[in-house]
Order: C-alpha cells, then sequence, then structure tokens
C-alpha cells in the first residue's frame, strides 16, 4: 500500500460495516485513490483498467532541487505534463507522506499546501531548519507508480563569532594570541582578520557539529607600545550573509613605560625674559606626575621656577638659571627621563644663537656652502678642458699648399713635399725664399700670420 493510505483505514462501509473497497492489492489501492480524490464514488473495475492503460503513456512527474537558507521556507512543487487524474503525492526523506493530493498526512504546523490540481502538488515547509535537509519523492500513481527526487539543501547561518583568549591589558613585550570563533554555519564558514582595516594572516580550523560546522581563526602576536589602541576586528563570510559579514572587533590595550621629551619656549634665552620647559611624556599608564630637577638636585629657586602640571616655568631669567635641567616620568612599568642644557644670554646681545636648539626657519649654511663647491668644480673642469682643447688644436691651420709639409726638416724640403705639381718646385721654392726675405722687418710677435710652414721656417731662418 502506498504511504499515507494507511492513514485513512477503511474508505467506506455497508451497513453492516464491512468494507466496500478495501486496499488490499494495487487495484484495490487504485479505487481508493479514486473514492478519496473523486468525491466518494469509486470507479468501476473497466474504468480503472482504462485509466491504468491511458495512465501507462507519457506521464512522468517533474521536481527541482531546491536550496534555502535556515529559518526560511522552502517550496517544493512536482508537475505531470500529461494526467489523467491520477494522484500525486509528496514524501519526506523518512518516506513520511506529506500530502496525498490536497490530503495533508503528517502532523506538522510548518508544512501547508500551496497548490494542487491533477497536473501539480506543490507544498511549503516554514522555518526550515538543518534537519529538514534531504531528499524528497513525488509519486505519480500509475501503472507503474512513477517517481521523482528532489534534494533539500539547507544552508547553516553562522552566529555572531566572539573573540577570545585576549586579557586586558597586555604589558608591552608579551605575546598575546586572539581567537575568533564562529558555530552553525553550512557549509563552513571563512574567518578574515583585519588590524586597523588592514589585513592580518590567522590559522584556520574547521570542526564539524552535527550538521553544521564550528570554525575558528588564530591570530599570534608580540605587543609593543605601537599595538595600544589598535583594533583587530574578526569578519565571518559566508554565502547565507551575501556582503555584510558578521564582524567583532577588540581593542588592544597595552600597558608600556613612559617615553620622555622636553620642549623649550624660546630659541635665544635670554636675561629678563619668560622662559617655559615642557615635558612632554606618553606611556600607559599615563605618568603622573613628572618630576623636574636642576643639576641633580631640587629646584634651587621656587619663587621663579614654577612647576605646573608637566611644564616648568622659569618667570625672569638670568645667568644663575643657567644649568641641566631634568624630567623624570614613572608609571609601573617603568622611568624614562630628558634632559635640556640651559645657557642664559646677555640681555639684546646680537648674533646670540641657543646651543641646544637649531633656528627652525634659519638659512642652510651646509646646503649653501655644496652648491657653490659644485659651481667652482664644475667652472674649473670647463677651464681645464677648454685650455687642453686650445693648446692641442694651436698652429694646425695649414694653407692648401703646406698640406703634407708638417714633417719636412726644413723649408727646401717642405716646398718640395708640398701638394701639387712637382714640376714647379724650383718655382714655389724661389717665391717663398724671396717672400721670407721680404719679411725680415716682421717682428716675433706676428710670426703667428705666417699661413705657410716653409714660409715660417725660412722666416726664422733668416732673422737668425
Amino acid at each position: 500500500m502506498p504511504a499515507g493510505l494507511e492513514q485513512f483505514g477503511r474508505v467506506s462501509e455497508d451497513g453492516a460495516g464491512r468494507p466496500l473497497t478495501s486496499p488490499t492489492s494495487l487495484q484495490g489501492e487504485r479505487e481508493a485513490v479514486s473514492f478519496l480524490c473523486g468525491g466518494g464514488q469509486t470507479l468501476s473495475h473497466e474504468a480503472a483498467t482504462k485509466n491504468k492503460a491511458k495512465g501507462s503513456q507519457g506521464q512522468f512527474p517533474v521536481t527541482q532541487n531546491v536550496t534555502v537558507v535556515e529559518g526560511s521556507t522552502a517550496n517544493m512543487t512536482c508537475r505531470v505534463d500529461y494526467n489523467d487524474n491520477t494522484s500525486l503525492q509528496w514524501s519526506n526523506p523518512a518516506q513520511q507522506t506529506l500530502f496525498f493530493g490536497d490530503k495533508k498526512a503528517l502532523r506538522d504546523n510548518r508544512i501547508e499546501l500551496v497548490r494542487a490540481s491533477w497536473k501539480e502538488l506543490t507544498i511549503s515547509i516554514s522555518e526550515v531548519t538543518l534537519s529538514d535537509e534531504g531528499q524528497y519523492t513525488c509519486s505519480l500513481f500509475t501503472m507503474p507508480v512513477k517517481t521523482s527526487k528532489a534534494f533539500l539543501t539547507v544552508l547553516g547561518v553562522p552566529e555572531k563569532p566572539e573573540i577570545i583568549g585576549f586579557s586586558r591589558p597586555a604589558v608591552e613585550g608579551e605575546d598575546v594570541t586572539l581567537t575568533c570563533i564562529t558555530s552553525g554555519s553550512k557549509p563552513a564558514a571563512d574567518i578574515r582578520w583585519y588590524r586597523n582595516d588592514k589585513e592580518v594572516q590567522g590559522v584556520k580550523e574547521v570542526n564539524a557539529t552535527g550538521r553544521s560546522f564550528t570554525v575558528r581563526s588564530t591570530v599570534h602576536l608580540r605587543v609593543n607600545r605601537n599595538d595600544d589602541g589598535a583594533a583587530y576586528t574578526c569578519s565571518v563570510e559566508h554565502i547565507t550573509l551575501n556582503s555584510t559579514p558578521h564582524q567583532v572587533t577588540e581593542v588592544l590595550e597595552v600597558h608600556y613605560a613612559p617615553q620622555v621629551e622636553i620642549v623649550h619656549s624660546l630659541i635665544v634665552p635670554q636675561e629678563g625674559q619668560y622662559f617655559k620647559l615642557e615635558c612632554v611624556s606618553k606611556g600607559n599608564p599615563l605618568p603622573e606626575p613628572v618630576l623636574w630637577t636642576k643639576d641633580g638636585g631640587e629646584l634651587p629657586d621656587v619663587e621663579r621656577m614654577i612647576v605646573e602640571g608637566r611644564e616648568l616655568i622659569i618667570t625672569t631669567l638670568n645667568k644663575t638659571d643657567n644649568g641641566t635641567y631634568r624630567c623624570e616620568a614613572s608609571n609601573h612599568i617603568g622611568t624614562n627621563s630628558d634632559e635640556y642644557v640651559l645657557f642664559v644670554y646677555a640681555k639684546d646681545l646680537p648674533g646670540t644663537t641657543d646651543p641646544n636648539a637649531l633656528t627652525p626657519h634659519g638659512p642652510d649654511h651646509a646646503l649653501i656652502g655644496g652648491v657653490v663647491a659644485v659651481v667652482v668644480f664644475i667652472t674649473l673642469c670647463f677651464i681645464i678642458v677648454l685650455g687642453r682643447y686650445l693648446a692641442r688644436h694651436k698652429g694646425t691651420y695649414l694653407t692648401n699648399e703646406a698640406k703634407g709639409a708638417e714633417d719636412a726638416p726644413d723649408a727646401d724640403t717642405a716646398i718640395i713635399n708640398a701638394e701639387g705639381n712637382h714640376a714647379h718646385a724650383e718655382e714655389k721654392k724661389e717665391y717663398y725664399q724671396g717672400a721670407a726675405r721680404n719679411v725680415v722687418h716682421l717682428k716675433s710677435e706676428n710670426l703667428g700670420f705666417a699661413n705657410n710652414y716653409a714660409l715660417r721656417e725660412e722666416y726664422v731662418r733668416c732673422i737668425m
């Protein structure tokens, strides 16, 4: 007997209490189904046989797999394109009948009928849990019975994450372990770590807990003062969360020893001026108060030297204020200090400078000197190169007549070796010898105007 018919018991009885139709065979089952879906009227054996013959052709139930998020509603639909008034049935993964046609068979308030006809049977399951996941069956009671399977997948939503393992506050230099845990995800969620919006790597671990998963991710770090106030965020990403991940943030608190620096109010302290030193101390916990000393002892003039919080104020400077001033700051982690050497200059003394401070807007003499040195060096290099060039090219200009005569030992040979027709060598020689005699009266400084090598040689010979 198909699942669900047992819940209806007898279909009909006569006056003696005997069943008119008993579903003890497949034919009886068909008649019982026809009775339930046909308004209480049974089909004759001949009609059932005709329907069986017609239903065996072209009748196939069609279903689709369904995926939903835990807590939402799942709609399960079964359709038949050609049906001769044969009923449809939905069964759960435990093979319990949910609906037989439009008749509800399982007492579960979450399961409701959406649509029932000869061609479609749609039911809904509200507030779906992970236990509802599985393979559902749609049955069409033809001869033989035809079925179609649909798998219901339920996605588990991860719980909001929690960061554990952080003992507040940490001390600089300690090893700290941050662990982010989230449960209930299916499939397993992904965890990302961020330090002030910059991603850092963690070690991921996944454990199955029933139908869902518990995921944890751990970050190990050795904290320092830069981690004080740093925000570590655990972000849980999952398909059920779309683009809005679950996040939790832990702000680190790191205790560390003070860091001290003295800031002065005047660049050139002079006699009679108002002067202030500020002890800028940074630590966690914040060091309060700070201790001021002068030359290793207490402040000598409490009337002129006033301590206000972190500031040391000297109302009127004089030469007796010269010395080393020390600011010391402490907390339960440690102690630190800074010193300032004060030198008071004579009043209105021109050109005075503070040996402990640099003028913030004064000229950078080192930079200016460097630029001047570079310019001088480049100029010297240019002069040297120019001199070598001029020395190398001095006196190298030759006339066409003197080409080839550079290496001649004397004027006669130079004339003979010069380019041109050797047949006229004697004429050239006589011509240049005459020209040399005509220029004996030239001064030595005009020697450079002789353009021919042979002429210069003859000229030198004449004047010697």
